[in-house]
């Protein structure tokens, strides 16, 4: 008796190889979903572009992302990120999360085939001593590309492990009980494992590791046909909970966005729950026509259970291309509906979204024109708020830093967007024939977005510097503080100035005021370079914080230098070098 009940036992030991295989099959799914898209680059961004253009547009686009990025949790995080910066809408973004639950279904697809349909074991590891060597070449794309056939390699390894580690029904019958009293209950089981399937994709935190479970689940014989489409209908609804964490810090735009992903998914799976049945009877009659060896996937032999999961797959991929095709034509509908439950009620949201461009360009290229330039002064005005964040961490209580940490870290990620944006709106300007006086506006713009996108990596550097010093418990003496504090005052009456002059017509900038504001910042980092100098021949602090008093002090002035570029280019002329503007007036 005791021997049976040891043949019977699963141990913990058992379990953490499970787990183990888990990770594995994680990891290279990871490797391989970030080798295709460095393989892709550029390229995934172009693809995300095409997303502004209509919905049907927006739901290719989310499909082929992800088929790119073979994560459909990778997409809607991207896309939540791409409306809180303000380079896409709200609206334009439900096109995108459709496509994406449509491309998660191709893994499914992947896993079943290769995992099940054949012995992948040794074409995986051969995979891997093939492209092993590529990973020390010198050739970038060589790289990439055999880190994500290497991830390929060890997905399947894990995959296989995860096969091994499950517990075979016959050694572990009590434990097959205890499953299969769950699976009891009729209607009842099918709302648990439901939730079950939604529970799973949160604990691994990928939908892809989730479904591979649910497949491997159902090719030992552990949960029918039938559990295992309930599982799956789960998955669809945890794999939305990433994007609303991700939304979390986000604007309002970016949580509605989330939202409209968890609800287009719920209301999915309440009618596929509702026709389950004779849904399943129907992908069964697929695969007897096309599998007619295999008998019914509702079977118990090693073939039926094999075709199931093609099956499993066949099911997954239907019942999103079915939920976008019935729920198309709501989406307005679930978008009024979000808007309710997600309020605006920050208004401060909208100076992040590029509220003049995204809608393409005007009838006239000076009308284009006149829209970037109104895009361009919000960029200021965003370049202000970094530099405001970054001066509270000078004057804030330190409870409050990490807060202003992450404001500088975040409109750092959107001042390289919104460069981006910018440049690609007016290069289509370019593209039409311009004035002389139109040309040299469009010149003078790229500049500019140029050197507000070099300030936003300024300030996010010195935020960097200040985080380090704050980590290493370094402190400055108070009258370095109070020089960095007066400062940075002066490099604000800069800003304002840049602000001031973005507002003025072209040629009539007061370009004086910015040469005067000029030689005041490049004079006093020569006091403050002097005073850092006698601080050191006095002991006044250590090398190591004057090193990060000197870094502050030198990319302040960078940050004038950038300042007043912009101010030139405002004024549509370039004078001698900043070091000579005294001598020159």
């Amino acid at each position: 008796m005791g021997e049976d009940l040891l043949s019977m036992s699963y141990t913990f030991f058992d379990f953490l190889q499970l787990v183990g295989s888990l990770g594995i099959f994680i990891f290279g799914m990871k490797i391989f979903s970030d080798g295709l898209q460095k393989v892709a680059g550029h390229r995934l961004r172009a693809i995300l572009k095409g997303m502004t253009t209509s919905r049907f547009r927006g739901i290719l686009t989310g499909f082929g992302a992800t088929t790119i990025t073979q994560s459909s949790t990778t997409t809607t995080v991207m896309v939540v990120s791409f409306v809180n910066a303000g380079l896409i809408t709200f609206i334009e973004s439900t096109g995108v999360i459709m496509g994406a639950n449509i491309g998660t279904t191709v893994t499914a697809w992947i896993v079943s085939v290769f995992g099940f349909q054949m012995r992948i074991t040794p074409v995986a590891i051969s995979m891997i001593g093939i492209f092993f060597p590529f990973l020390f070449f010198g050739r970038e794309k060589l790289r990439n590309l055999a880190e994500a056939m290497i991830g390929f390699g060890i997905l399947f390894i894990g995959l296989e492990f995860i096969k091994d580690s499950v517990p075979s029904i016959q050694e572990n019958p009590e434990m097959f009980a205890a499953l299969d009293g769950l699976t009891g209950f009729g209607f009842g089981s099918i709302l648990l494992f439901v939730l079950i399937g939604t529970i799973l994709t949160l604990l691994t935190q990928s939908s892809s590791a989730a479904t591979a479970i649910t497949l491997v689940m159902l090719f030992q014989g552990w949960i029918n046909f039938e559990i295992a489409a309930a599982m799956i209908l789960g998955e669809n609804v945890g794999t939305t909970i990433t994007a609303n964490i991700a939304a979390l810090i986000g604007n309002v735009h970016a949580k509605r966005a989330a939202r409209f992903h968890f609800i287009f998914n719920v209301i999915g799976v309440l009618w596929m729950i509702m026709l389950i049945n004779p849904f399943l009877i129907g992908i069964d009659n697929i695969m007897q026509y096309f599998l007619p060896d295999a008998g019914s996937i509702f079977g118990d032999t090693q073939e039926a259970r094999a075709a199931a999961t093609l099956g499993l797959s066949l099911f997954h991929t239907t019942f999103n291309v079915l939920n976008v095709l019935i729920l198309f034509a709501f989406v307005p509908r679930i978008i009024r509906l979000v808007e309710r439950i997600q309020k605006d009620t920050d208004k401060s949201d909208e100076a992040f979204r590029l509220q003049y461009i995204s809608a393409g360009l005007m009838s006239s290229s000076e009308l284009s024109i006149a829209q970037a330039h109104k895009e361009i002064e919000l960029f200021g005005k965003l370049i202000e708020k970094m530099h405001f964040s970054f001066s509270a961490l000078f004057f804030k209580k330190q409870k409050k830093h990490e807060k202003f940490l992450k404001k500088i870290e975040k409109r750092e990620q959107i001042t390289d967007n919104i460069e981006l944006e910018i440049a690609e709106y007016l290069t289509k300007i370019s593209s039409s024939t311009l004035s002389e006086s139109a040309t040299r506006r469009v010149r003078s713009m790229h500049s500019i977005i140029n050197d507000l996108e070099r300030v936003g990596d300024l300030y996010f550097q010195m935020s960097k510097t200040f985080q380090q010093m704050e980590n290493e418990n370094l402190k400055l003496p108070k009258d370095a503080v109070k020089e960095i504090s007066e400062y940075l005052d002066l490099v604000r009456d800069a800003i304002k100035k840049m602000r001031n002059n973005m507002e003025l017509v072209n040629g009539e900038v007061d370009l004086d005021g910015a040469i005067r504001i000029e030689n005041k910042v490049n004079a006093m980092r020569d006091q403050l370079k002097d005073a850092h100098y006698r601080r050191l021949e006095k002991a006044g602090y250590s090398t190591k914080a004057g090193v990060f008093y000197l870094d502050l002090i030198t990319r302040l002035e960078k940050i004038g230098d950038h300042i007043f570029n912009v101010n030139e280019a405002l004024a549509g002329r370039k004078l001698k070098q900043h070091s000579d503007l005294v001598a020159g007036r």
